[in-house]
């Protein structure tokens, strides 16, 4: 198995086993017991678009992220595959969050059966870590890079207490070279026409898909003023200056710009 994969499974399974020692559970728990909490900051603001991907979630609510900006930086190859993307005018790129000191977001917060994440049943041997990973979570998040990161509840009237969740960030080439190969980057990617997933720069004018920002926009909406204001105002274009609110200000098509039939329920906010 390639060393980067087997790396990031390690990764994965040292995530899982922090998030139960923060919420106080035993290794030795019922397997089912164990939940692993995720961040959502574009599709995944909404409940409805976040059950296709986690049926089994709970506790669906609103927290917030900080020391990392929500930006519109890289195309995904879900855009290309479906015909969302327009190469005329570079509306082609998706969302993920990067470091930066002083940035901050509104995120959905739920919990997930560990094994949502690729975890498989306990081991039974006791001489292994209890969990045993597969690919299943790393092929569905394929270009990013995976990290457990502190976040705030959003309507937490209780005593601070330490919370982490599991967040899609910003990655590089190297790394999706490094864990996916060539192969499966040009099939992704570089049929397209598309030479890099990381690498656009602020004047690149590359722009968010149209069909997925109206999504992410309309699940924003629907979870609140809150969630919607920081939607506008703290994400970002690729230039890491130009926000939502003032880029649908000048590109006000966006919000017209319907998905197929077939995916109206996949992009319908």
């Amino acid at each position: 198995m390639n060393e980067t994969i087997v790396q990031q499974q390690v990764q994965l399974a040292l995530l899982v086993i922090l998030s139960v020692i923060l919420s106080g559970r035993s290794m030795t728990s019922n397997h089912s017991e164990i939940h692993v909490s995720i961040l959502g900051f574009g599709s995944l603001l909404s409940e409805s678009s976040s059950r296709l991907t986690f049926p089994m979630l709970k506790n669906f609510r609103l927290g917030r992220v900080k020391n990392y900006r929500r930006v519109f930086a890289h195309p995904a190859s879900i855009f290309f595959q479906r015909g969302l993307a327009n190469f005329e005018t570079l509306e082609m790129s998706s969302l993920s969050a990067e470091p930066c000191e002083g940035a901050t977001f509104v995120c959905s917060v739920f919990e997930v059966p560990s094994d949502c994440l690729g975890v498989c049943k306990e081991n039974t041997d006791g001489d292994s870590l209890p969990f045993s990973l597969n690919n299943q979570f790393r092929e569905r998040e394929e270009e990013f890079n995976i990290v457990f990161v502190p976040y705030e509840e959003l309507d937490d009237k209780k005593e601070h207490m330490q919370k982490s969740g599991v967040l899609c960030t910003r990655s590089t080439d190297e790394a999706y070279l490094a864990m996916w190969g060539k192969h499966r980057f040009e099939e992704n990617y570089g049929k397209y026409g598309i030479r890099t997933i990381w690498g656009y720069d602020a004047n690149s004018g590359l722009r968010p898909c149209s069909v997925y920002l109206r999504h992410c926009v309309l699940a924003a909406k629907s979870m609140g003023d809150p969630c919607l204001l920081s939607f506008l105002d703290e994400t970002f274009l690729v230039d890491r200056k130009t926000t939502i609110r003032s880029y649908l200000e000048k590109y006000p098509h966006v919000m017209k710009t319907l998905p197929p039939e077939k995916l109206r329920s996949r992009y319908g906010g």
